[in-house]
C-alpha cells in the first residue's frame, strides 16, 4: 500500500467560511499544535484578496512566523490562484503550492472570476512558476465530482483537464469534492481513470461531506490508490462559493479510523482531539467531525 499521507486542511478551507474573524495568535495556535501532531502536511491559508476571503487576510504573516526557527518535519503548504500568488508565497515560506481549477464553469466564475477554459492555463502558468522555484505544486480539479449549481459533471472534461496537467508535466494531482456530490463507485471510476493515462501520478483527494458520505468516499480513494488525502480539524469547511456548503471529512475521525487498521499509529490523535475541542470552543458550535465528542475508541475496547 501507498503511504498514507495527511494533508491538513482546516486553516484554509476550514476558516474560510467563518464569518467570525480568528486573531492570529489564536490561528497559529492551532496550527503549531498541528505541526506537532505528526500530520504531514498542513495549509496554512491562502493567498486571495482580504476584501473577498476577510479570514485569510494574515496569511502572509502565519507563513514568516512559522518558518522562524521552524524544526517541524510538517510541509507548510498554500492555495494560490494565480501567479500573483505565487510570487507573495515564494516571499514568505510557502513549501508546497496548492492550486486548482473547476470542472464547472458555474462554480469557476464564482470561485476564480473566470471560466473552466481561461482557468486551466492559468493554473498551469502558476505551477510552472512554482516549479521553477523548485517547489512542490499540487494541482486540483475541483468540483469533479459534480456541482451544486450545473449537477453532474461529465467525467470527460474532469478527464481533459487532467491531460492538461498531464501534458504541462504537472504530475501530483489532486480531484476535489467541493460540493460533496461523489460517492464511491465514481470516485474508483474518476481515479481509476486517471492511473490508466499516467501509472506514476501522485494522487490526492478532497472530499466535503455535505451528505454523509465523506469517509466512504476516502476509503474508496485509497481502494483506487489515492495516497494523499486533505481533511480538517473537527470538520470545518466548506467552499464559501458553492451552493451548499459543508464541512470536511474530519482530521480525528479520520486518523482514527486508520489507526484501527493499524496504520499511522505514530499520529498524535489525542493532540488532534484536543486541538478539535479548542477549535469547537471557539467558536462556540458543533462541527461536523464525531470523535472529538466521543473520545476515540480505546485499545481495551477493540478487543
Amino acid at each position: 500500500m501507498t503511504r498514507i499521507v495527511l494533508h491538513e486542511v482546516g486553516p484554509r478551507d476550514g476558516l474560510q467560511m467563518e464569518k467570525q474573524a480568528v486573531p492570529t495568535d489564536k490561528k497559529e495556535s492551532w496550527l503549531r499544535g498541528l505541526m506537532d501532531s505528526g500530520v504531514d502536511i498542513i495549509q496554512v491559508g491562502s493567498f486571495v484578496h482580504p476584501e473577498k476571503v476577510p479570514q485569510m487576510a494574515d496569511t502572509d504573516e502565519l507563513f514568516r512566523r512559522l518558518q522562524a526557527g521552524k524544526k517541524s518535519p510538517a510541509v507548510l503548504s498554500g492555495l494560490v490562484l494565480n501567479e500573483k500568488g505565487v510570487e507573495r508565497g515564494l516571499a514568505c515560506g510557502v513549501e508546497m503550492f496548492c492550486m486548482g481549477a473547476s470542472a464547472s464553469d458555474t462554480h469557476s466564475r464564482k470561485n476564480a472570476g473566470v471560466g473552466t477554459d481561461e482557468a486551466v492555463p492559468r493554473i498551469v502558468a502558476a505551477a510552472r512558476a512554482a516549479t521553477a522555484a523548485g517547489k512542490r505544486v499540487q494541482v486540483s480539479v475541483q468540483s469533479a465530482f459534480g456541482c451544486g449549481f450545473e449537477g453532474p459533471i461529465p467525467e470527460p472534461r474532469v478527464l481533459g483537464m487532467v491531460r492538461a496537467y498531464l501534458d504541462a508535466g504537472l504530475r501530483n494531482i489532486s480531484l476535489a469534492d467541493t460540493a460533496g456530490h461523489a460517492h464511491p463507485a465514481l470516485v474508483e471510476r474518476l481515479f481509476g481513470a486517471i492511473l490508466r493515462m499516467d501509472p506514476g501520478v501522485e494522487l490526492a483527494c478532497h472530499f466535503h461531506n455535505t451528505y454523509g458520505l465523506g469517509m466512504a468516499n476516502m476509503f474508496a480513494a485509497m481502494r483506487a490508490g489515492v495516497g494523499s488525502f486533505e481533511t480538517s480539524i473537527a470538520g470545518l469547511g466548506g467552499c464559501p462559493f458553492t451552493k451548499v456548503a459543508a464541512g470536511n471529512v474530519a482530521t480525528e475521525d479520520f486518523v482514527q479510523a486508520l489507526q484501527l487498521q493499524g496504520l499511522r499509529p505514530e499520529v498524535d490523535l489525542e493532540r488532534l482531539i484536543a486541538l478539535a475541542r479548542d477549535v469547537v470552543a471557539h467558536f462556540g458550535r458543533e462541527m461536523q467531525g464525531f470523535v472529538y465528542k466521543t473520545g476515540p475508541i480505546k485499545a481495551k475496547e477493540r478487543a
